[in-house]
């Protein structure tokens, strides 16, 4: 992204205002993400009365190919989720069954915890699927943030009718984002917490996501280890390599 000053930002119109928005985005997505990575990840559900803990490998290529493997707790272990364009297999070792997810499946609960099986395996693409739009800038946790959002495009198909995310001027990190549905009213926030290297860059290592209107629940994401030189081949995402990784 070219370095706007805020007056500059303040004087353009709305075809600047959107491309900024966009390349904001893609620089924040761009750091997260890069072009290939591998890692390890630890999700707490709490709830009220209890709670549980799942660990997981992950490994993904650009924004077309992903793979989740469970492994922890043991009556979980081995379940496994693979993105391939725009399709999404979920192998069930129990079973020994591979299923394909349908569409509608996306904005479903990921085994029972607040994050969707979208935010997840993030079959849509918040740089494709989305316009963006810079609201102004805000401070979070005091650090001044662009204010941006989301809006589907038509054609998209998408689990949500607006996000709105939080960014750092500084170094491009996600600090908050809070989902709503088609009627604009808001279903889940999600924060970035305790800020460090992962990777060989600095990332929030701790994400939440909090349920608007159900007191007591969130669930708990911990990047426990993160590498962006695990280069995987195309064939490492394939529904074969989901019953025999480990």
């Amino acid at each position: 992204m070219k370095h706007l000053s805020t007056l500059f930002l303040l004087l353009s119109g709305f075809l600047g205002y959107a491309q900024d928005a966009t390349e904001i985005i893609r620089k924040s997505e761009n750091k997260l993400r890069g072009d290939h990575s591998s890692g390890t990840v630890q999700m707490t559900i709490e709830r009220p009365n209890w709670s549980r803990t799942m660990t997981m490998k992950t490994w993904s290529r650009g924004t077309e190919y992903s793979m989740i493997l469970v492994t922890e707790p043991a009556r979980d272990q081995g379940t496994v989720y693979l993105k391939r364009k725009s399709e999404i297999w979920n192998w069930v070792p129990s079973v020994e069954r591979t299923i394909k997810l349908p569409p509608s499946m996306m904005s479903q609960s990921w085994m029972g915890s607040d994050f969707t099986n979208d935010d997840l395996v993030q079959e849509s693409s918040i740089l494709k699927d989305y316009t963006h739009k810079l609201l102004g800038e805000e401070t979070i946790r005091g650090t001044a943030c662009y204010k941006i959002q989301l809006t589907p495009k038509e054609d998209a198909a998408v689990v949500w009718g607006k996000v709105i995310s939080w960014i750092s001027k500084d170094d491009y990190l996600q600090l908050k984002t809070e989902f709503y549905d088609e009627d604009g009213e808001l279903v889940n926030t999600m924060e970035g917490f305790e800020i460090k290297e992962l990777g060989g860059r600095r990332l929030p290592s701790k994400l939440v996501m909090t349920p608007a209107n159900e007191p007591g629940n969130r669930t708990i994401m911990r990047q426990l280890e993160l590498n962006f030189d695990d280069e995987q081949p195309e064939g490492f995402y394939t529904t074969q390599n989901m019953k025999r990784i480990r």
